[in-house]
């Protein structure tokens, strides 16, 4: 119902005499109280739709844990992680017609440069401080990196 529509409906009770009107939509309940020499009062009450009930919860109790917890498929807790050590733009070759430095099996060593990552136009070389196999690149070519973000992890056995 428009502000006008009730407006016009307070007016209407008020030209009647009537002390009190109730009026119930789909959507508003409204009532219009009046009494002599006093202006309307007009309460407005929203219509409380009915909620979908919520389905109960359950919560583990000591006798449903599962004493033994859960191993990733793969154990990276021996591979090593390489992060950038500036901000900039990561970028797995030298120049756009090059190859790429590094790939996921590779084997480096210290000094091996992994990656370039340009900061302020100028390009650093990112070499590597272990020995061992590349097991995973984390970041995509050409995009933004943080300082201390991961660049690859290496399993040095």
């Amino acid at each position: 119902m428009k502000l006008k529509e009730i407006q016009n409906l307070i007016k209407f009770v008020a030209k009647s005499g009537a002390n009190e009107v109730s009026l119930e939509m789909e959507d508003v309940k409204i009532t219009i109280k009046t009494s002599s020499g006093t202006p309307p009062i007009v309460v407005q009450e929203p219509i409380v739709v009915p909620q979908q009930p919520v389905s109960p919860v359950s919560i583990p109790t000591p006798d449903t844990i599962d004493p033994t917890p859960e191993t990733p498929a793969d154990d990276e807790s021996n591979l090593i992680t390489i992060t950038s050590p500036i901000i900039g733009t990561f970028y797995r070759k030298p120049s756009p017609d090059k190859p790429t430095f590094v790939e996921v099996g590779d084997t480096i060593s210290e000094g091996t440069v992994l990656c370039v990552i340009e900061a302020m136009k100028l390009f650093n070389d990112i070499e590597s401080e272990i020995s061992g196999k590349i097991v995973k690149i984390l970041v995509d070519d050409s995009s933004p990196v943080e300082f201390d973000q991961p660049l690859f992890l290496v399993d040095p056995s």
